[in-house]
């Protein structure tokens, strides 16, 4: 029986995509060292930035995002100020900004390049059958399998974890601008067409007001999936809270690790709070 399997032989496919994987790193040097770069000079000057802010000042900011993104009303508020205190006491500020870092500017990233393909998805039958497959392999594929490309285009540090992050947390906002577009009701497209309206017009002025809430639904799911790769990606060299999670599995320091956790918990729950009030925000 095993001698019908062994039939064909064994496939070279790890040797065929190292040698892809090669030659394109080979290829598209020139690309990928000023993409790399560039992206450094930009996340050093936002790591710079918030670093260069008093811890005291910033929880004050955020509590007041918090303050009126809930409302006016102090429960999101108290909690901020008591996490990001803890956070503070614990010696874990510089690394919270780290983190804070890599998940803003994959987020924005991804809702950059992200709102545009579920804008053609919504437009173009050929382009959602085609992109729709693959926004299933990038999310069926495990979250480690992304560390690969990024590593062997962009080496380690900041900028693949933040590749690895975009490339795992795009397909929410693409899903559901796609889905927001679409469900925006057909008689308020035509009244808009029957006014003369152009396809920018009823796009800007109709659908995507329309849509914001998805949309926002859809960005608020991406900003999460970026920071639950905070500690994977710190596996190829992204500092932050993420890299303490790890050092203190590594360790075995169950304390420094409990504490590095407690901390993303707090960021988690802070970043969700606030997109989860701007998304029904946008829906009122």
């Amino acid at each position: 029986m095993d001698n019908l399997l062994n039939f064909i032989p064994e496939l070279p496919v790890a040797e065929f995509t190292e040698y892809v994987t090669d030659k394109t790193a080979d290829t598209f040097s020139f690309l990928f060292d000023p993409i790399k770069a560039s992206s450094q000079t930009l996340i050093d000057l936002m790591t710079s930035t918030l670093t260069a802010i008093p811890a005291v000042i910033l929880i004050a900011l955020v509590a007041l995002l918090a303050f009126f993104a809930s409302g006016k009303k102090f429960g999101l508020s108290i909690f901020s100020v008591v996490g990001l205190w803890f956070i503070y006491n614990q010696g874990l500020w510089e690394d919270l900004m780290f983190t804070l870092t890599l998940v803003l500017f994959s987020s924005l990233l991804s809702v950059l390049i992200g709102v545009p393909f579920g804008i053609l998805m919504a437009k173009n039958k050929l382009a959602n059958s085609i992109i729709n497959p693959v926004l299933d392999f990038m999310q069926t594929m495990p979250a480690f399998v992304y560390l690969i490309p990024a590593v062997a285009f962009f080496g380690i540090g900041m900028v693949p974890g933040v590749l690895a992050s975009l490339i795992f947390a795009i397909p929410p906002t693409v899903r559901f601008t796609n889905l927001g577009i679409r469900q925006v009701s057909t008689e308020l497209v035509e009244a808009a067409e029957s006014f003369g309206s152009t396809g920018a017009q009823r796009l800007f002025k109709v659908e995507l007001p329309l849509a914001k809430s998805t949309i926002m639904a859809g960005i608020n799911q991406t900003v999460m999936l970026s920071l639950s790769m905070v500690v994977i990606a710190s596996m190829i060299g992204a500092p932050g809270l993420g890299r303490n999670v790890l050092s203190a599995l590594q360790r075995a320091k169950i304390g420094s690790g409990f504490v590095s956790g407690l901390a993303l918990v707090v960021l988690a729950i802070i970043i969700d709070r606030l997109t989860q009030k701007f998304s029904k925000k946008s829906a009122a």
